[in-house]
């Protein structure tokens, strides 16, 4: 007999307790509940899978289409601080009450004879995709979880697939190599349909799979590209061109190679899904999406981003180097056990002055003693012969009050790391730092 709950926070505990794995690869189980459910989309899909630049490409997707008029609908994950920021429908995000009957509604399909074991992602990430399919929808974005050939979204027939940078991240799980990860990613993409690649290097195995079962594939470099100057940008593709736009808003040289991906899935899609210019200039003049390279002014600055594999901590050090001189660089650090750790802190290290390692609320998180471990080692063997303190705190709050008590007026805090230290910080609202004056 089926357990009803009231609220969403029931019904997310519930959803972590029926399932054995955390993480369970393979869509037989998903699939199989979703034909119960008669999941079907009437409007046209973009899928996007990536190591880094998902939920950038995907906010930037959903701004386009708001300024074309449409009605969008988008599905992310994770979550920075509630879980309802998984499903946005025309530009907000969704309420639990919302998503209630849906959880029901997946529950009711999963217990039919014989019952169906899902995982938290799978169960989540049908209820939101049901929410979605009756939300009458112009256009649905969706955010591959992890990997993509056996990814719960990837039960939904794509219209376009976008793929943004691949690189080493959960070999464990999707192989150990880029070529092998590519081809996890390369799953997403549908024969006849277009698949976007907006790596400037994508692994042949990408490439590859997309000729063997013939999508229609668009490469960065080849079938699109971008060039810019320090205050405007252009981009080319199939026939098309914008000329002399503004930056996009989400901060950081590697949005442009976002952006590019996205105006190249508008693109290949615009016999059923057209875009304005005007919608296009629009859109990404005024997208925003939390935890990307977010620059908050103030005193001292405050700077948040979610990177957390090497590649992401290599652009978010360059974004940090181009902003210019701060006296003290604080670092607010807590990540994954899973993670390569050791190439992130030796990246990132040059430009941090002060560590505050901190605990994580998740069994998978690296203690914050051992991520200070590991940074004693990476300093030890540097050339840097500079003192460089370091703290270890319970939590991501914890952590940013000691820097924010210890920093000086002119000085940085980068909080940066997993969903759960940034959305530790934010988790009641956006902290606006104002320098402390003499009494």
């Amino acid at each position: 007999m089926q357990t009803r709950f009231d609220t969403l926070d029931q019904w997310l505990s519930h959803c972590e307790q029926i399932h054995p794995k955390t993480i369970d690869m393979g869509l037989t189980r998903v699939k199989a509940v979703a034909e119960r459910l008669a999941l079907r989309f009437p409007c046209p899909v973009i899928t996007v899978a990536g190591t880094n630049g998902k939920g950038s490409t995907c906010a930037m997707l959903e701004a386009v289409a708001l300024e074309s008029g449409y009605r969008p609908g988008v599905f992310t994950s994770p979550h920075l601080v509630h879980f309802e920021e998984r499903c946005r429908v025309h530009g907000e995000i969704v309420s639990a009450a919302d998503l209630l009957p849906h959880f029901e509604a997946v529950e009711d399909a999963r217990l039919q004879a014989p019952e169906i074991s899902l995982s938290y992602f799978e169960f989540t990430t049908l209820a939101i995709l049901r929410l979605l399919s009756q939300a009458k929808l112009d256009v649905a974005i969706l955010e591959v979880g992890l990997g993509g050939r056996l990814d719960a979204t990837n039960i939904i027939d794509t219209d376009c697939a976008v793929i943004t940078s691949i690189d080493l991240d959960h070999m464990d799980l999707l192989g150990p190599d880029r070529e092998s990860i590519g081809r996890e990613k390369a799953g997403i993409m549908r024969p006849g349909k277009p698949a976007v690649v907006s790596d400037p290097v994508p692994p042949q195995s990408v490439i590859d799979y997309a000729q063997s079962i013939g999508a229609d594939l668009w490469r960065f470099g080849r079938d699109f590209n971008y060039e810019g100057d320090k205050q405007q940008w252009s981009w080319a593709g199939r026939g098309r061109r914008y000329a002399g736009m503004a930056y996009p808003a989400l901060r950081g040289a590697n949005q442009l190679v976002n952006a590019s991906g996205v105006l190249a899935a508008y693109e290949a899609l615009r016999q059923v899904l057209p875009v304005t210019a005007q919608a296009v200039r629009n859109g990404l003049a005024m997208v925003e999406l939390p935890g990307r390279f977010q620059i908050v002014p103030g005193q001292p600055a405050l700077v948040l981003d979610v990177a957390h594999n090497p590649h992401a901590i290599a652009a978010l050090t360059a974004n940090l180097d181009a902003m210019g001189y701060f006296p003290v660089t604080h670092a607010v650090f807590g990540a994954m056990h899973d993670k390569d750790l050791t190439p992130m802190l030796r990246r990132l290290g040059p430009l941090v002055d002060r560590w505050y390692f901190c605990d994580l609320p998740t069994e998978r998180a690296e203690k914050a003693v051992d991520l200070q471990s590991k940074w004693n080692a990476v300093h030890m063997l540097s050339d840097q012969r500079r003192d460089v303190a370091t703290a270890c705190y319970p939590d991501p709050m914890a952590a940013f009050q000691a820097a924010v008590e210890a920093a000086g007026p002119a000085d940085r805090i980068v909080v940066f790391g997993s969903f759960f230290t940034v959305g530790g910080v934010l988790k009641h609202g956006v902290p606006r730092l104002d320098a402390k004056h003499l009494s």
